[in-house]
């Protein structure tokens, strides 16, 4: 029963510091330094050699008027690899260069109106390949 005892001792013990095994050992190497300039570790959207990512697939820009009462919005559709936070920031983009209204819907994002050359130039910046779908 000693025995018992003492390994739930040492298990509680380790509950309360996982690292705690670690500061026995003296040969670990050190953690990568901190950038000077205070600049992320790793640049959010570039490339392995620090250039910005300039192929980020096709965007289909789609421009629909049905079920809107005969009003035409602007659609971009099939980002690959882009998350909501990226979609939702490339949608206030294209809110403020277009100066219309518009929201993020199932993983598109829609403008209000035909604003499909503006899209296009700001999807360009930001690396995709915009291409005008559904005639």
């Amino acid at each position: 029963m000693s025995r018992n005892k003492e390994s739930k001792a040492a298990r509680a013990a380790e509950a309360q510091n996982p690292f705690g095994v670690l500061a026995g050992l003296g040969n670990l190497p050190a953690g990568p330094a901190a950038p000077q300039d205070g600049a992320p570790l790793h640049p959010a959207q570039s490339t392995q050699r620090g250039l910005p990512n300039t192929h980020r697939g096709r965007v289909d820009i789609v421009r629909q008027t049905a079920h809107r009462g005969g009003k035409a919005v602007t659609v971009a559709k099939n980002f690959i690899g882009i998350g909501l936070p990226e979609k939702h920031d490339l949608a206030k983009k294209m809110q403020k260069a277009c100066g219309v209204g518009g929201t993020v819907k199932d993983g598109c994002i829609e403008i209000q109106g035909d604003k499909r050359e503006e899209m296009k130039r700001i999807l360009t910046e930001a690396g995709f390949k915009p291409v005008f779908a559904g005639g």
